[in-house]
């Protein structure tokens, strides 16, 4: 029985190919756009987690923070110190390392070219902190930090803008009115989760940094990075630091922290809040999508019940089962969202495989993505199917005989 009823519905859509046509379009749309959801925002938090892991092992950031006291609102911004890093890292157990940090933009000069960059100054627990390391050259030393050396480090941006494809290691730039020799090339870092480029800047010790780039208040940072012993003792070297700073910063216990600690556990939490609220939001526009061309397979299903009377009466009328009159309408709808699911699968698909090799995501259709799309293809042709067809079974044959003379 139902082989045949297959069989009549593929041959009831075939009579009509181009209104078969335009409402598979519907479901081809929609179902297409739920791949396209799915598969790239898996990719896209693939990605984000990528960076953020690339933010170091383990780190914690300390900003500093305007502080309340008796609701309040401070009238400076807390001050964070190199002897705060200092002293965190020799007195927070679950702390293995901390790195100041300074940041400014200015230009750098070397022969007649000149770029616009990032300068940081730091010291070297930054790179191991935060991971990164040369593609050749050499790091500075603790020497270099306690005399102020003039020697720094090249991101490949800014190298590139230099110096071209010649190797910049040994080569003078000038800074303001200081010589600095290049040392060492970073190795290619690319975009970091905060969305600047890692690979344009300029790197020196923060004593040099302090006395040649930005003269600052004596020993002031903008920032201190920090590395926990392990993972799970993030939470634990969060609550340390804290109560080390409070204590150095002689803050009463009224008056709220003059800084901040964040996790790049928090890091990545926030950004993969953020990509499921955009997924939830598009999936609900590819489910209107599917809604939509749920539709337009319900009117072309009460069209083909209205053109086709006299065939349903006729059929009753010698005995057919109301049951086999129903499932064949079933079927023409599911017919119908299933081809369009299945080619909004592959069109899906290939837009994927192609974005993902352009943007270099790990984005791919997997084997549940292809059980999804079909599923909900076809229970949407069941869904809006069944009206019409339950209409088509229950007419009464002799009316529908009559209706059609």
């Amino acid at each position: 029985m139902i082989p045949m009823a297959l069989r009549s519905a593929w041959l009831a859509v075939l009579r009509h190919k181009l209104r078969s046509a335009l409402t598979v379009l519907g479901i081809f749309i929609g179902t297409a756009s739920v791949v396209l959801v799915i598969a790239l925002s898996s990719g896209a938090s693939a990605q984000v987690s990528g960076q953020v892991d690339a933010l170091g092992t383990n780190v914690l950031f300390i900003f500093p923070q305007a502080s309340q006291s008796s609701g309040v609102r401070g009238k400076s911004i807390g001050r964070l110190t190199e002897n705060d890093a200092l002293a965190i890292a020799r007195e927070a157990p679950s702390i293995q390392s901390t790195a100041p940090y300074l940041e400014t933009r200015s230009q750098v000069i070397a022969d007649k070219k000149n770029a616009q960059t990032v300068f940081i100054g730091s010291t070297l627990n930054y790179f191991k902190i935060r991971g990164f390391s040369l593609s050749h050259g050499e790091l500075w030393t603790l020497q270099d930090e306690h005399i102020k050396a003039r020697v720094c480090l090249l991101g490949p941006t800014v190298a590139d803008t230099l110096f071209g494809p010649a190797d910049p290691v040994g080569r003078t730039v000038r800074i303001g009115r200081h010589a600095f020799r290049v040392i060492g090339l970073l190795a290619r870092r690319g975009t970091s989760p905060f969305g600047e480029d890692e690979d344009d800047r300029v790197m020196m010790p923060i004593g040099t940094f302090r006395g040649r780039v930005q003269p600052t208040s004596p020993g002031r940072v903008d920032f201190i990075l920090a590395s926990a012993t392990t993972a799970d003792a993030t939470s634990r070297a969060s609550k340390q630091v804290a109560e080390i700073i409070r204590q150095r910063h002689r803050l009463a216990h009224d008056r709220d922290n003059d800084f901040v600690v964040r996790t790049q556990a928090e890091f990545k939490e926030k950004q993969e809040a953020i990509a499921d609220m955009l997924s939830m939001l598009l999936l609900g526009i590819a489910g209107v999508s599917l809604v939509v061309g749920g539709i337009g397979v319900m009117n072309v299903m009460l069209v083909s019940v209205a053109e086709r009377i006299a065939e349903i009466g006729l059929r009753l009328a010698v005995g057919a089962p109301r049951s086999a009159i129903r499932n064949q309408f079933i079927f023409e709808a599911v017919l119908l969202s299933f081809v369009g699911g299945l080619l909004g699968l592959l069109a899906g698909g290939g837009i994927v495989v192609a974005v993902a090799r352009a943007l270099s995501w790990s984005a791919s259709v997997t084997p549940g993505m292809v059980g999804l799309a079909l599923g909900t293809s076809t229970v949407v042709g069941v869904v809006f199917g069944y009206w019409p067809a339950h209409a088509a079974s229950n007419l009464d044959p002799i009316t529908a005989l009559r209706r059609d003379s």
